[in-house]
């Protein structure tokens, strides 16, 4: 586990990143952020575990980076841009700190952000059809950003909007709310959605991320956190890290159309520990590697484990727990390196993400529709824990 022992600690500057890097061709001045700073040992009796800074401006607001820390030195970084997690410190079993998500170096390159690093995606994540959806009798035409598709939320999808922040001190831990108005045709979406996404570091190592919305019409919310995890914190890939899935069926396909397979007997497979490199090349995938949801088992609307990763090298584990029906696992296979952030190349295979959410492309599956259709009167709720160890 991860040592109780650790003091808790402070930043005296809580700007997360540090120069600049090739791939971010329009930075600005008023967009590069100072150097980064080490956090420093508070003084005795000192309990603060939220910093503030401001980080730059986009879309003529105010950007933000807040820094949640816990009693055992876990740091979260956040900015209202986006809703996005920029950087995760977690200690390994010899208690040395590290990053264990991707992210950017400037604020220029969140404000494009093609692969949605940290971000929260909505108003309705992964691919939707042929960028179209019917509700109640009306057809709703989308961007389509993704080929054919319509791809996490369109073209300024929520992951490029600034949301208000508000940071506190809970009984759990440190804790920010994000909030968000989207407009009724807001990206081709019938109506005006408010929507909040809450980070919490709690004292048992947490990451907890709650994500509700309500609406004034009928109209479609998935929200999900997309975060690319690498829990050696290094430079290296995820091949030797192993996965366990509790999920005994996936939905095939980019966009799936609503068929269910077993895991069982394929490379999918990941019921028992498994490495991620261990089938990557054998998923028949182009590119190779997996890109898929996967039907969780148990109650689909209860918080229930989702997935289990150990970090051999490092000794970190990583549990997820969330309340929705799938979750899309994605080994970052359309990375090809040729952009970078915080030192590390986005190679193939740098990275996985793990996004709980509705199945993909409900919308225009009977089946699973009325599981993504959000009217007034209702609240959406999306809750994600994000737990870690150490072995």
């Amino acid at each position: 586990m991860v040592a109780a022992s650790r003091p808790a600690l402070i930043l005296a500057l809580a700007l997360p990143f540090a120069g600049g890097v090739a791939a971010a061709k329009t930075k600005s001045a008023k967009n590069k952020p100072e150097a980064a700073v080490e956090p420093a040992k508070p003084s005795a009796g000192s309990s603060k575990a939220i910093e503030k800074t401001k980080w730059g401006e986009a879309d003529g607001k105010e950007i933000d980076v807040y820094t949640l820390i816990n009693k055992h030195g876990l740091i979260a970084k956040i900015t209202n841009l986006g809703a996005t997690l920029t950087e995760l410190d977690v200690p390994d079993r010899k208690g040395k700190s590290g990053d264990v998500v991707l992210g950017w170096d400037t604020l220029a390159q969140y404000e494009t952000n093609p692969p949605y690093l940290g971000a929260t995606v909505g108003r309705v994540a992964n691919r939707i059809a042929n960028a179209k959806f019917e509700l109640d009798g009306k057809t709703y035409k989308l961007a389509a950003n993704n080929g054919v598709h319509h791809l996490h939320g369109g073209v300024k999808g929520w992951n490029k909007l600034v949301w208000a922040g508000a940071a506190s001190e809970t009984a759990d831990g440190p804790s920010l709310k994000l909030t968000l108005v989207s407009k009724d045709g807001d990206e081709g979406y019938p109506g005006t959605v408010h929507a909040t996404t809450t980070y919490t570091l709690t004292k048992d190592d947490e990451l907890r991320i709650e994500m509700e919305a309500t609406t004034d019409k009928p109209t479609a919310v998935n929200m999900a956190h997309h975060s690319y995890w690498n829990l050696s914190a290094g430079p290296g890939d995820i091949k030797d890290e192993v996965l366990t899935l509790y999920a005994d069926k996936y939905t095939p396909g980019l966009p799936p159309d609503g068929k269910v397979l077993p895991v069982a007997g394929t490379p999918y497979d990941f019921t028992k520990p498994k490495s991620f490199g261990q089938d990557l090349m054998k998923t028949g995938e182009k590119p190779p590697g997996y890109d898929d949801n996967f039907i969780i088992n148990g109650d689909p609307h209860a918080l229930r484990p989702v997935a289990r990763v150990e970090d051999p090298k490092s000794g970190r584990v990583m549990t997820i727990q969330a309340n929705q029906p799938g979750a899309q696992v994605y080994t970052s296979n359309f990375m090809d390196g040729s952009t970078e952030g915080r030192g590390r190349k986005h190679s193939q295979f740098a990275a996985f993400c793990i996004e709980t959410q509705k199945f993909p492309n409900s919308l225009n599956v009977p089946a699973w529709k009325d599981e993504v259709v959000l009217r007034p009167g209702q609240t959406y709720k999306h809750v994600m824990l994000v737990k870690f160890s150490t072995e």
